[in-house]
Formats: C-alpha cells, structure tokens, sequence
C-alpha cells in the first residue's frame, strides 16, 4: 500500500464540497493515491515513452 502524508489527505478533503458522500470523499482519497504513486514511479523510472504507449494501444485497439 502508497502512504499519504497527513496534510495532503486533509488538504485534498478540504477541497470537497461542504455537502459530499463519503464515497466523493474516498474517491478524491484514491486518485489521490493514484497521482502520488505515478509521480513516484516515473521519479523512479518506471515509466514506458510516449511511444511505447501508442505501441501497447494499438496492439489493445485490434
């Protein structure tokens, strides 16, 4: 599992409208997740180029 820090999950809350679902809220707490783990990875180098992405969704498009 990606950990959070504190202040950008609540941060990212405080955005949310003042009336919201929790399930609004999980969803933000996700992509949120989502977003900081594919910054780490590309910081990392686990990333494809540009090209090798066309590449994967031609094959995927047939």
């Amino acid at each position: 599992m990606f950990a959070l820090d504190k202040k950008k999950i609540i941060d990212s809350l405080r955005d949310l409208p003042e009336k919201t679902t929790l399930e609004e809220a999980m969803e933000r707490l996700y992509l949120l997740a989502k977003i900081e783990k594919g910054i780490k990875q590309a910081d990392e180098g686990q990333c494809i180029s540009h090209e090798e992405a066309k590449e994967k969704m031609e094959k995927w498009l047939k």
